[in-house]
């Protein structure tokens, strides 16, 4: 499946680090946004959580949910947020089923090693539910303050 710019948002439900399930519909009213990355505790990943962490409030002012999203397991989601002190939901998607419905589940490459996994995505869905804008092979220097750009213009 191809998502793009201007459709409606494919909706989902997963398991959340508060012991919810929590549907892409329960936030419909406001702008969300939801960042794809492969693994907690790494340091790419840690980076971009902190980074995301450290806005959060203006997030929160313009009235934008953030939402992150791997295949972690909720014990290491929970771990990921008490280390890391992180005040927005991370949720499990252990089947890869919502990765593979943004088409963000991809083949990868590392050490001459192939093998499938996440490719670092953040989508800007409106408040309508329409996927706004996509940041795909996300480089996490500076991420956060790009997509903050854009829902504060």
């Amino acid at each position: 499946m191809t998502v793009e710019i201007g459709v409606k948002a494919p909706d989902f439900t997963l398991p959340a680090n508060n012991g919810e399930d929590v549907s892409l519909s329960d936030f419909k009213g406001k702008k969300v946004v939801i960042y794809f990355y492969p693994k907690d505790m790494t340091p790419g990943c840690t980076t971009e959580a902190c980074d995301f962490r450290d806005s959060y409030e203006r997030f929160v002012n313009s009235g934008t949910v953030i939402l992150g999203i791997s295949p972690d397991p909720i014990k290491s989601h929970k771990k990921f947020i008490e280390k890391y002190d992180l005040p927005f939901l991370l949720l499990s998607d252990e089947t890869t089923e919502v990765a593979k419905l943004y088409d963000v589940w991809k083949l990868k490459k590392n050490f001459g090693k192939e093998y499938m996994g996440i490719e670092r995505t953040t989508f800007l869905i409106d408040e309508e539910g329409c996927i706004e804008k996509v940041w795909q092979k996300v480089r996490v220097k500076n991420h956060v303050e790009d997509v903050f750009s854009v829902i504060s213009q």
